[in-house]
């Protein structure tokens, strides 16, 4: 079996902009570069969680430079996922970020209740071609059908997220769900990304239970869309010229 070695990039960052974190981009760029690591993502709550920052914040994005303490920034959003698969940010506003993250979120006005609706709703939004990321996947507020979506995730290219502040600090009950996800990735070779779902600048790049786990099931390095900063680019689509 290859080796695993730590991301290069963690994708699944949060600032003071989402309203319940506790760093600011600079303070998360200097974490980031003191750990060695080559890009971070900027992805903060999308406008329908409480406390989340106004779609404007969103529109302006550009301010925040392509590198801060030599670390890569990835402009994007951690959006919430919503009826028939729709995301809580306009597409005008999407198609001006790096990087689009999509996921559960309790009280942000997503209505579906059974299992079902959970794994449609989230199989449709990954049809949409804007959303690189499902988050969380394996919340257990939100149950779905595993092997539907990572069937669905090998066949839109839709990265699922192995996310590591899961297994110890939030969505009590996740832990085996991630586990199953990842083993079911492995099976049929579907993109994950490994996050740490920072929302402080200590947590970033804190993926050792996600390595644990990816290694445990038999994930392959190269399906690990941000094992690097190339592979992260050329995921999102920003290796390009005209990127």
């Amino acid at each position: 079996m290859s080796e695993i070695l730590s991301p290069e990039v963690d994708l699944h960052v949060h600032t003071i902009a989402s309203g319940h974190a506790f760093s600011t981009i600079e303070e998360n760029a200097r974490a980031a570069a003191a750990l060695g690591l080559k890009g971070i993502g900027m992805t903060d709550h999308g406008p329908s969680m409480p406390g989340a920052p106004h779609f404007y914040h969103f529109m302006v994005l550009g301010f925040i430079p392509d590198t801060l303490c030599g670390v890569r920034i990835f402009r994007g959003i951690e959006a919430n996922l919503l009826d028939e698969g729709r995301i809580d940010l306009d597409e005008s506003y999407l198609q001006n970020l790096d990087v689009i993250l999509a996921g559960f979120h309790a009280d942000c006005g997503y209505t579906g209740t059974t299992r079902d609706d959970h794994t449609r709703t989230m199989m449709l939004a990954m049809e949409n071609p804007l959303v690189h990321i499902i988050s969380h996947p394996g919340n257990p507020e939100f149950p779905i059908d595993y092997e539907a979506v990572v069937r669905q995730s090998v066949a839109t290219g839709t990265a699922l997220e192995i996310n590591s502040s899961s297994f110890r600090r939030t969505r009590r009950g996740s832990a085996p769900n991630c586990l199953e996800i990842a083993r079911l990735c492995a099976e049929h070779g579907a993109p994950i990304a490994i996050g740490s779902d920072a929302h402080i600048a200590q947590g970033i790049g804190e993926f050792s239970d996600s390595l644990e786990a990816v290694t445990q099931v038999g994930i392959a390095p190269e399906q690990i869309v941000n094992r690097t900063l190339e592979s992260t680019l050329a995921f999102l689509g920003l290796d390009r010229d005209d990127a």
